[in-house]
């Protein structure tokens, strides 16, 4: 029986499924499986049905502890004896939020459904009775045998049993899983696929499996089989995942072994979380301070009126009798009274939270998500994808992220791989140039509006027949090398690259030639080749045949050296002619220490190319050759014999073997691959970085890979420190790893001069002095702990072994003290891991983002989810809160649409509760005056009109429209968003501050209408002192001033702004007149007339409104004028700018760059998304059959990959490189070359930094040249367009203008 401790599963993220230690399965006997009660096939997303939609969303909404307080309200104004409201006025408005709430979770819930329901109505074919019949997805049970055909989704976790391909391979793609679109291979074993497709021997087939049970183990499968009284290993080797899909493959028979929620991939997925912003979350808390607040006021009033009662109002009941049933006891009924009165107040003070506030908040919400929603900026035309807002409810979070995760593939690349360079015998290639040898610029033009083509010509590859349309090359310069036929060098460049490698080729039907790549960086080396004409067209396992422009060429093929990731290349050993040659490719850091000593000045030019490629973000590959005499590989071939069977150690035997023959070759050149980032990316990330947010990449692909894009996209940059590489196996190795990672962050930040600069995340650093020059060029410091010189890279593996509870603060500290960190091979559970461990200890608010559904855990796990519209299809959309159709509209949602909707979400907040504390402590003034008798200052009508239609447009349009600075300038400004990451606009500090002013703005309201009116008499000599006139006056002064103060607050004006606050104060005074007109016959009749016609109303009207306003505007004038905001400063340039623009002049705005532009790179721009594990597949002939032109069942292929995980890269100790002068004449160096073959100048050299072998860290190379300004520089100003990111290419930060 196989057994699976703790231990095993600790190094994984989740434990197996609760109460399931293993799981048997009876194939073909489904009453025996039935009694386990395995799970069936069906997968549910959605969070709610039809029976627990109600009940479920009421307590979620509940849980808002205004809409429990709403409701205590509620039944509070249901007792007539203490209630002098209306029940209604807080039934609609509750009911209303309850009910907007509830129809929007029911719209993201049936979609979800809907979703489900696509694919648990997915068609399968189950063997039933001896026969296929066709079953739906959630009919599927454990232990069924189920038949897919080519590109068919796989339905459930299936063991393999026979396949349709030769030794029953299968090639299945795992974008779902894990991001990559490279396919993997399954083979079955050799017993099943005699099974083959003869339905009565599968039907027939009662094997019995033993398993592990159900995990979320993507890479891992263990179990047995037992059958015929022999038992069989089971691995991940023969498991087809759900959510892979079946390619180049025209049949296969799995066995289910886990369905529906027990499938790995549903266990990686997570679970749906109820999301509230921290402005949600923060407004429970002052709403629970609040009601204590509340409490205090009614407890003042009740021991108050108790006082009162028994001083006063005891002997006062001839004019005040009491209730009836009302003790009349004088103590007892003065506590009676008192308890009611305490009761009543709970009531008349509860405006100072309105339930209006919610159903305010939620419409602007809805038109934050309306504004994303037709934002053309956001909408991908190639697609017609706009972006959406999936949700309403966390717009102003947006404006507050401080971490991003991302995924990579799809999500910042393209997975399109294109040959763009190269450099031959010491010339580089890729440049387009003019006939003099000029560099020229590849540009674009507009076809047909939106549609781009390349204006640069192509060169002309119309003499190739096999020259695809797609290949795009600018050089002329190689094509005629090609062509003249006389330079060996070049033409065994090209052979080369169509002889080393692992593609299969495949004649289409209409005779068009395809290759299925295990890689696509190997396919875009092979097709390069192939357009320059030199064509690989067939292959066996001891051949291979290529076509040399037209003349085709047979080697036989002698051995494949397998690439891994400790030996970083791969070779081949091919005879033609009797003459043995080795191929191989390979990082340059690797195959320089292979050289032969006669290469030493090529490898010195060829290492300048490299640095040129590798600053530019390109992925090189070096080549080498050299030819073998006969009697050597005779030898070597027993050697390499004896290491492929030994059963010690036979990995490294075999490296050792492969590195003997693999001394003294003669370089070649190098190649440079793009791997094409999205549009806008590098940009994008750069001004995120300004703005104070930290990225951190999370991809499932490989090491050197993900290093490479991120210097393409300028995550990482040459002027950061290598990156700190942890890829220790066991827990002990990774935590001594992280702990000198941390050592050496300590040690450069001692040695640090205390007036030098600090970059961090795209910003700088300076002293005390230079921060208001900091402040004013966009650029504020961050925290002393963000210290951003360093990256970090970690691998899947130590990964594990990091988010251990007794490791996981150590890695939260190094990753928050790098500036990019990079994340490698891990699971789609551990990137949730990921994105969890930064939510619970740095209370921060995350974003993650991605385009598969490897990316769906950390979607749900983040604060704020977004998925891409993107290659992998829509999982990530539908489990996202915002979905986007490019990584480059990120920045716009988050640096204008989310600053924005923060920006307008805090100035309403603000404003509305100093309103309502401004509107309900005249209530409490007034109660020392009617002997806390609970009797209301205003008309009923107007406290229920007070937040409807009297001040509650003037709000809402300001949180709807509201922009301190336009879109650009917020785009221009990035640091502009950071008030949102530090929560600044508004906390529990602002929030005292709007009702320290409200309770001010109470006391002026209450108390200059009251003395002005207290012993006021109008015209005829009459007393005007009445409750009724004066509640009128104290109303009008607070609608005028507070509609006054929501103007002041207005930054951008629309019509709409000025038609609601001027006729918001209109209709008071109009809607007053004709409501208490002696038509209506209103208990008020005739006192609007009356005040409103007194001199002396008005003219405390305007004591009043000039006592509250004028302070302010001052305030604001001093504030602005002597400490302004990097927002005042920006939206004074905005209004200089404007204001110039009247009058026709253009104001041009100069950036300053104080920073030099850095040296060239140094670093490796090696990466290789290659597997191990493919060369003996071919040379073995497993997968080869004969390709035949077939009209019926054909197969479209694309490309295969051997299905294991890569093995961890070790550090090397390479030698160290001495580079030579090279004389202006040298015959490699063409003139109109210009510099890109030059040499280090005045004789100089650069010596090496050693790196001990122990270091985590990539070797950086020869000394870094990056220039530093000096005392008495100066630079020039240059111009900077507005889509500038804000860094020079080196990574260097630009400042911004100062203003």
């Amino acid at each position: 029986m196989l057994q699976w401790s703790q231990a095993d599963f600790r190094s994984f993220s989740v434990l197996p499924k609760k109460g399931e230690i293993e799981r048997i399965i009876k194939v073909n006997d489904p009453e025996y499986n039935a009694q386990f009660g395995y799970a069936n096939n069906y997968i549910s997303t959605s969070k709610y049905n039809i029976i627990t939609f109600l009940p479920k969303n009421l307590f979620e909404q509940f849980q808002r502890l205004a809409n429990a307080y709403f409701l205590g309200l509620l039944v509070l104004q249901l007792i007539p004896a203490i209630s002098s409201l209306e029940p209604v006025a807080t039934v609609i408005p509750l009911v209303f939020v309850l009910s907007i709430s509830a129809i929007k979770e029911a719209i993201d819930d049936f979609q979800r459904h809907r979703s489900d329901d696509q694919v648990n109505n997915r068609r399968s074919y189950v063997l039933r009775d001896r026969k296929i019949v066709e079953e739906r997805w959630h009919k599927v049970n454990v232990g069924d045998i189920i038949l897919l055909k080519n590109n068919d989704f796989i339905a459930a976790d299936l063991l393999l049993l026979s396949t349709s391909e030769p030794h029953s391979l299968c090639y299945i793609e795992t974008a779902e899983l894990d991001g990559e679109t490279n396919l993997k291979v399954r083979q079955a074993l050799e017993d099943t696929s005699e099974l083959g497709d003869d339905l009565t021997k599968l039907a027939e087939f009662n094997a019995e499996i033993t398993s592990e049970p159900p995990n979320n183990r993507l890479s891992k499968f263990e179990g047995k089989m037992q059958w015929n009284n022999k038992t069989y290993s089971l691995d991940n080797e023969k498991i087809l995942l759900r959510g892979c899909i079946l390619r180049n493959t025209q049949w296969c028979y799995g066995l289910v072994v886990f369905a529906g929620r027990d499938t790995k991939l549903m266990m990686n997925s997570g679970k749906s979380k109820f999301k509230r912003t921290n402005i949600d979350r923060l407004m429970n808390l002052l709403i629970i301070g609040i009601f204590l607040f509340l409490v205090v006021m009614c407890l003042i009033c009740t021991i108050a009126c108790v006082i009162w009662e028994l001083m006063t109002g005891h002997n006062f009941q001839a004019y005040l009798p009491w209730e009836s049933f009302v003790s009349s006891e004088k103590a007892a009924g003065s506590v009676t009274i008192a308890v009611l009165v305490f009761l009543s107040y709970i009531i008349i003070l509860n405006t100072v939270v309105p339930i209006s506030l919610y159903v305010s908040v939620e419409i602007i919400r809805l038109a934050h998500s309306l504004w994303i929603n037709w934002d053309v900026k956001m909408y991908y035309d190639k697609k017609d994808t706009p972006a959406k807002a999936r949700t309403t409810t966390l717009n102003e979070e947006l404006g507050q992220i401080e971490y991003i995760f991302s995924d990579k593939t799809g999500t910042l690349t393209q997975n399109i791989m294109t040959f763009n360079k190269c450099s031959i015998n010491g010339r580089s290639y890729g440049d387009p140039v003019d006939s003099e040898g000029n560099a020229l610029e590849v540009t674009e033009e507009e076809v047909e509006g939106a549609v781009k083509e390349k204006k640069t010509p192509k060169v002309d590859l119309s003499w190739n027949p096999y020259a695809e349309k797609s290949f795009e090359f600018y050089d002329s310069n190689l094509v005629e090398e090609i062509r003249s036929n006389n330079n060996e060098m070049t033409h065994m460049f090209f052979k080369l690259l169509s002889l080393c490698h692992t593609v299969m080729p495949e004649f289409k039907s209409e005779g068009t030639l395809e290759y299925q790549a295990q890689s696509p960086d190997e396919g875009a080396l092979v097709s390069a080749a192939r357009n320059f004409g030199f064509v690989f067209k067939s292959r066996t396992p001891s051949t291979i045949t290529i076509e040399v422009q037209g003349r085709e060429e047979t080697y036989e093929l002698l051995n494949i050296l397998d690439f891994n990731n400790v030996r970083k290349r791969m070779s081949v050993i091919v005879r033609k002619d009797n003459k043995i040659q080795l191929l191989s490719k390979g990082a340059d850091t690797i195959m320089f220490d292979l050289l032969d000593r006669k290469c030493n000045e090529l490898k010195e030019l060829t290492t300048n190319h490299l640095n040129d490629f590798a600053q530019i973000g390109l992925r090189t590959l070096v080549l080498a050759h050299k030819y073998i005499d006969d009697a050597y590989y005779q030898v070597w071939k027993e050697k390499h014999h004896e290491a492929s069977t030994t059963m010690d150690d036979r990995d490294a035997k075999l490296d050792a073997v492969y590195e003997e023959i693999e001394q003294n070759m003669i370089l070649l050149g190098a190649t440079a691959i793009e791997d094409k980032l999205q549009d806008g990316v590098p940009e994008t990330i750069a001004n995120l970085a300004l703005a104070g947010i930290k990225i951190w990449v999370l991809t499932g692909d490989k090491q050197e890979t993900a290093i490479n894009i991120g210097y393409s996209c300028r995550l990482l940059t040459d002027e950061m420190e290598e990156p700190f590489i942890i890829d220790g196996e066991s827990l002990e190795e990774v935590e001594n790893q992280m702990k000198k990672a941390l050592e050496e962050i300590d040690a450069a930040k001692n040695r640090r001069p205390a007036n030098d600069v600090a970059f961090r995340n795209g910003s700088a650093k300076t002293d005390v002095h230079a921060n208001r020059q900091n402040v004013e060029n966009g650029n504020v410091a961050l925290p002393e702990e963000e210290f951003g010189d360093f990256a970090l890279v970690i691998n899947g593996h130590s990964l594990a072994q990091a988010l251990k509870p007794e490791l996981e603060l150590i890695l939260l500290n190094l990753g928050c003290m790098c500036k990019a960190v990079i994340c490698c091979r891990v699971t789609p559970l551990q990137k949730a891991l990921v994105v969890d461990l930064v939510k619970r200890h740095k209370k921060s608010i995350t974003l993650s983002i991605g385009d598969g559904a490897n990316d769906v855990s950390m979607i749900k796990m983040a604060h704020i989810g977004i998925g891409i519209s993107g290659q992998e299809g829509m999982q990530a959309v539908l489990a996202s809160d915002y979905s986007i159709a490019q990584f480059r509209y990120l920045e716009r949602l988050l640096l204008v649409h989310g600053r924005w909707s923060y920006l307008r979400m805090c100035k309403f907040l603000k404003y509305f509760f100093y309103k309502n504390f401004a509107f309900t402590l005249c209530h409490f003034w007034f109660a020392f005056f009617c002997g806390f008798s609970a009797q209301t200052l205003f008309d009923p009508f107007f406290i229920s009109l007070y937040n409807v239609f009297y001040t509650s447009l003037p709000v809402l349009v300001l949180g709807i429209f509201d922009q301190d600075v336009n879109d650009s300038y917020c785009l221009r400004y990035p640091k502009l968003y950071e008030p949102g990451m530090k929560n600044t606009l508004f906390n529990k500090k602002v929030f005292s501050w709007s009702v320290a002013e409200g309770v001010i703005s109470s006391l002026v309201l209450f108390f200059i209408p009251y003395g002005t009116f207290l012993m006021g008499v109008d015209s005829n000599g009459q007393d005007v002192t009445d409750v009724q006139s004066f509640g009128t006056v104290v109303a009008a002064g607070l609608v005028l001033t507070v509609n006054l103060r929501c103007a002041l607050d207005t930054s951008y004006w629309t019509g709409f702004n000025h038609f609601v606050i001027w006729g918001s104060i209109i209709y008071y005074f109009c809607f007053h007149l004709a409501f208490y007109s002696d038509a209506i016959r209103y208990k008020y009749s005739g006192v609007a007339f009356k005040v409103f016609g007194l001199s002396k109303f008005w003219f405390c009207l305007l004591i009043t409104s000039t006592v509250l306003i004028v302070p302010m505007v001052a305030y604001r004038f001093y504030t602005t004028n002597v400490c302004p905001t990097l927002s005042d400063r920006v939206r004074l340039r905005q209004r200089m700018k404007k204001s110039k623009s009247k009058f026709g002049r253009d104001l041009r705005i100069l950036r300053h760059s104080t920073i030099r532009r850095s040296g060239r790179s140094v670093r490796s721009g090696y990466a290789f998304a290659h597997q191990a594990g493919f060369g003996e597949l071919i040379t073995s002939g497993l997968n080869m059959r004969d390709r035949v032109k077939e009209k019926h069942n054909s197969v479209v292929l694309t490309r295969v990959v051997k299905g294991q995980n890569d093995s961890k890269a070790q550090p090397t100790n390479g030698q160290t490189l001495q580079p030579k002068l090279v004389a202006s004449a040298d015959s490699r160096m063409p003139k109109g070359h210009n510099d890109r073959t030059a040499p280090p100048t005045n004789g100089q050299t650069h010596q090496p930094k050693p790196v001990a072998s122990g270091d985590t860290r990539i070797q950086k190379g020869q000394g870094d040249r990056t220039l530093q300004p000096t005392t008495g520089e100066t630079h020039q100003p240059r111009p900077i367009t507005p889509t500038d990111p804000r860094t020079s290419p080196g990574g260097k930060v630009v400042f911004v203008e100062r203003l």
